[in-house]
């Protein structure tokens, strides 16, 4: 009954702000329903997870609600004012440098309207995660929702659409043509040794537990691309294998094992209990001291920036180390 109350008052207040906002948008002659415009020549219509919209020629103030359109929204070249992020974990490092000046408007999955409102957006990128509140933002400003179902599309694919809607086809294009580039560099600098190597994908977490992730994942798709190796749990066209008990460790087991930490204390306490543990000394990739700690927050990103950034590892500790 508490929680049946606390959520009727959740829905309660979401109604009242909505109200607000939506009142306050109708009063000023900026903001409009974009489902009603047609194209000019200041606007042209894109396609998206909602519907049409008809979004500026050359948008000068764009907010981005999602960490994947952050980075891929940079990395075409455009840099956002405002954005969203996981307020509860460290922000992204392969992000840091690139964002001083955009303005922070809450976590991901509740962004501000009421500051979005107030920064007068000409353009707001979100995806379906938050198609919820696609009326109250489509009235502050001409809105995209770009589709994000579980498990997400593929970063290149996500990439490629954003780029269309920004109109920056060119601009993607040869951000996948250094991309792979970079991934013809790697696998000469490998050699045969990219045919023999079995590389291990695993994350450690006191929330979640450990992790594997196959081949579909962002990173995973990386790693084919180059044509490395996979343990056989981890082969295969799949996103992640959860809660990997201690009697299953051997799926995570390889020649080489990236293990994607957060800095979290009760990670590295949970590593330390499985250092501890028969199974875990008997790993081969533990026996040869190879496990890797890599931040998380790129290897699980779904940008072309944050693939970079994957590369940059792979080159780091398969080549330089």
């Amino acid at each position: 009954m508490k929680r049946l109350l606390r959520r009727l008052t959740s829905l309660f207040c979401l109604g009242l702000l909505t109200f607000g906002l939506l009142s306050a948008c109708s009063r000023n002659a900026n903001y409009k329903v974009t489902s009603s415009q047609q194209p000019t020549e200041d606007c042209r219509i894109v396609q998206h997870a909602m519907g049409e919209t008809c979004i500026p020629i050359n948008p000068q103030r764009i907010v981005t609600l999602w960490t994947t359109i952050l980075g891929n929204t940079l990395a075409l070249g455009i840099k956002p004012i405002a954005s969203t992020y996981y307020t509860g974990e460290p922000f992204p490092k392969y992000l840091q440098d690139q964002v001083d000046g955009i303005e922070f408007i809450g976590n991901l999955t509740e962004p501000s309207l009421e500051k979005i409102l107030q920064l007068k957006p000409d353009l707001v990128l979100a995806n379906s995660r938050l198609d919820n509140i696609y009326d109250p933002l489509s009235r502050i400003a001409p809105t995209v929702i770009m589709s994000f179902p579980i498990p997400p599309p593929p970063w290149k694919q996500q990439l490629i659409e954003l780029a269309k809607v920004l109109d920056k086809q060119e601009v993607g294009q040869k951000l996948m043509d250094e991309y792979w580039q970079r991934i013809e560099t790697l696998k000469q600098a490998l050699d045969n040794r990219r045919n023999q190597i079995q590389v291990s994908v695993a994350s450690l977490s006191p929330e979640y537990g450990i992790w594997a992730y196959g081949e579909k994942s962002s990173a995973g798709t990386v790693i084919k691309d180059i044509g490395l190796q996979r343990p056989p749990a981890q082969r295969g066209d799949f996103y992640v294998i959860e809660n990997i008990s201690e009697e299953r460790l051997s799926d995570i087991d390889g020649d080489v094992l990236f293990f994607l930490v957060r800095g979290e204390k009760g990670a590295k306490e949970m590593l330390q209990n499985l250092q501890q543990k028969p199974l875990w000394g008997q790993l081969k990739v533990v026996q040869q001291n190879q496990i890797y700690f890599v931040d998380a927050g790129h290897w699980h990103s779904l940008d072309i920036l944050a693939m970079n950034a994957v590369i940059d590892d792979l080159f780091k500790y398969l080549i330089n180390d």
